[in-house]
């Protein structure tokens, strides 16, 4: 599949200028390159040598330093990181490269396609495309991208080209509110994340029950694995087991008084996260059919709620 420029004949593809060339950007660039998707025709970054270097990744381009060197393009992704995208914009916006038939777009999980486009009166259309894809190396996502789920919002005109060019290299498109764009990304930082620091905080307290990082990240693999396909292949309330789904106020109790010790002797965070996170759980006990006895935990949620636990 190619996407042709309007107006030219079928089989000139639309070409693609890059704005930032990092490891999301070089990934779907040689894959729309490979794939004969879009022809990539210029590559900023903020040196020529790694506009160079991002080049060659891609398979295709011309490396440049400034917009002032580029030329017009049907499409425009702007990669660089957040805090940058807008000062892009008002760059292409100077340069008068943009058209009413040209796409800018951005792959920003936190920012919505509006950002693009600051003024309601500039002619051109945007949109945002986030792949939910740990772009590690670009050596290694471009062989594993296909498959991956990308939520997308903005024009119906700038959507029409580019969701067929994120189809043809494999991804998995849903649409989400750019209103509500913030908390989509949270969701996700929550769930990646958060659960990286939830586990480095579990191998802390392992080690300060007498067990390595390293015979912990063993033991954990298994049951870790299985409790999250649990989860998400069924429900939180389907896989939660333990002591507050059992309304174990006695353990809950007896664990919150250790941590509160190692708080106080390590400056510790693990007994606040065992609290935030059991209130969370707590609410995923109540949901379950088979759920502890309700004053049980009624009783553990109080005890989850106490600031400044009583070591005693």
């Amino acid at each position: 599949m190619q996407l042709t420029a309007k107006g030219n004949s079928p089989d000139v593809m639309k070409t693609l200028n890059l704005v930032g060339a990092g490891k999301l950007g070089q990934t779907l660039a040689h894959l729309w390159h490979a794939h004969a998707t879009f022809t990539i025709q210029q590559v900023i970054t903020r040196s020529l040598p790694s506009a160079k270097a991002a080049c060659e990744f891609i398979g295709a381009g011309e490396a440049v330093t400034s917009v002032q060197q580029m030329t017009p393009a049907n499409v425009w992704l702007i990669a660089t990181p957040d805090g940058n995208i807008a000062k892009q914009v008002q760059a292409l916006h100077k340069s008068q490269l943009l058209t009413p038939d040209t796409v800018v777009f951005h792959c920003s999980g936190a920012l919505n396609s509006s950002c693009l486009k600051p003024q309601a009166s500039e002619v051109y259309q945007v949109a945002s495309i986030h792949p939910i894809h740990s772009f590690a190396t670009p050596a290694e996502s471009k062989n594993s991208f296909h498959g991956s789920f990308c939520g997308y919002e903005g024009h119906p005109e700038a959507l029409a080209t580019l969701l067929p060019a994120f189809e043809h290299i494999g991804a998995q498109l849903f649409a989400i509110d750019g209103e509500h764009k913030t908390l989509y990304h949270a969701a996700s930082v929550m769930a990646c994340n958060y659960l990286v620091g939830l586990m480095d905080a579990s191998l802390e307290c392992f080690e300060a029950a007498g067990v390595s990082r390293n015979q912990a990240q063993q033991l954990l693999l298994p049951i870790t694995h299985q409790t999250l396909d649990n989860a998400l292949t069924g429900s939180p309330e389907a896989a939660l087991t333990g002591p507050i789904s059992r309304g174990d106020v006695d353990t809950v109790r007896n664990q919150l008084q250790q941590l509160a010790q190692l708080k106080a002797h390590k400056h510790s965070l693990l007994a606040e996260i065992y609290q935030v996170m059991g209130q969370q759980t707590v609410r995923v006990a109540e949901k379950q059919q088979r759920s502890a006895p309700p004053q049980d935990l009624a009783e553990i949620k109080s005890l989850l709620q106490q600031s400044g636990f009583d070591t005693q």
